[in-house]
């Protein structure tokens, strides 16, 4: 695959038949233990050493699905084990592809289920990366299991192209369950119980769900207005998905070269940061400026502090935002979100 410098296990193996072939013979083998490292693999060999095997990042997934009717609503358990070679470039798909056929080719494993992922990637001298998010069953003919390994090789991409320091993974630990039916909302209308409030004030929010081929429901939870709210100000109330409100509360913090986190640490605490997508949220956002630096979100900042550090030599690392998310709320509704509903609300 000419990957350069590589720590890949070298197994024993034997020949059983080759496949011939003009274009590219092939041999089909059974393979054996372990019996040293593949140093090297060039275009023109494939170079090792006989003895100690690499140290590999296993990978643990566990899924569960509820019992049938004769086992009364027990829940199925399948635990699967996996070791994999530790390659920036080739890691991330491995564990793609490994969580993808680990789940959908399992015994267990069965189309038209809501699943939802859960798990952790244990680093040495880091915090762990913490992994939450549902996913629906679509309409194509694409596998349901699929967003699962894109969104784990989308996380391990971000960390193994980190610009800061190797990524070394001690343990990924992940958990499958899998809901019968296709549990899926979609955000049809929302409304204040009343278009002006005071300052420090709590009003009801109403948000009408489309939920997948149901009858449509209405959930409600509250904002808080902050007590420092100037009288005569507009407030802007966001009701969305976790996408959306990822985005509005951080900008274009990743949007070019010099932005973003500055160290592995701070990227791990913008990943545990991120809203999970089975959750319908409710932002309050007041007019001012939010200054984003590095991972850090520091709200309602004056515009004097503002000129101070935007004026820095490398002042790519630093986002302006014209809103500040004053407060939040979410209601978690056990299947993927998505819509976009703003609301205005006069200060009085």
């Amino acid at each position: 695959m000419n990957l350069g410098n590589v720590a890949i296990p070298m197994a024993r193996s034997r020949v059983v038949t080759t496949l011939s072939s003009n274009l590219a013979s092939t041999k089909i083998v059974n393979v054996g233990g372990a019996i040293g490292t593949i140093t090297g693999d060039h275009l023109t060999a494939v170079t090792g050493k006989l003895g100690a095997a690499p140290a590999m990042i296993p990978l643990d997934l566990t899924l569960l699905v509820p019992g049938d009717d004769s086992s009364k609503g027990a829940v199925r358990e399948k635990k699967l084990h996996f070791e994999l070679i530790n390659h920036p470039k080739f890691t991330p798909l491995l564990v793609a592809i490994t969580t993808f056929n680990g789940l959908t080719q399992n015994s267990l494993y069965g189309e038209g289920t809501t699943l939802h992922l859960s798990g952790e990637i244990r680093l040495q001298g880091h915090a762990p990366v913490q992994i939450e998010n549902t996913f629906a069953p679509g309409d194509t003919l694409s596998p349901d299991g699929l967003p699962i390994a894109a969104t784990m090789q989308n996380v391990f991409t971000r960390l193994f192209v980190n610009t800061f320091e190797p990524a070394k993974v001690d343990r990924i630990a992940l958990r499958v369950e899998s809901v019968p039916g296709r549990k899926s909302f979609i955000i049809e209308s929302a409304w204040l119980e009343k278009g002006e409030a005071a300052p420090g004030e709590t009003l009801r929010v109403r948000v009408l769900l489309r939920p997948y081929r149901g009858a449509a429901r209405v959930e409600e939870t509250t904002v808080r207005v902050p007590e420092q709210a100037a009288r005569g100000t507009m407030l802007r109330i966001l009701v969305s998905d976790a996408d959306l409100l990822n985005r509005a509360s951080r900008g274009f913090a990743f949007a070019g070269p010099g932005s973003g986190p500055t160290s592995l640490d701070q990227l791990i605490a913008l990943l545990n940061r991120e809203r999970r997508n089975d959750r319908l949220y409710v932002g309050l956002f007041v007019p001012a400026p939010t200054l984003l630096w590095d991972d850090k979100e520091l709200p309602n900042i004056p515009f004097s502090q503002i000129n101070v550090v935007d004026g820095r030599p490398t002042p790519g690392s630093v986002q302006v935002l014209r809103e500040s998310l004053a407060s939040e709320a979410s209601i978690p509704l056990g299947g993927p979100v998505s819509g976009v509903i703003s609301l205005n609300l006069q200060i009085r």
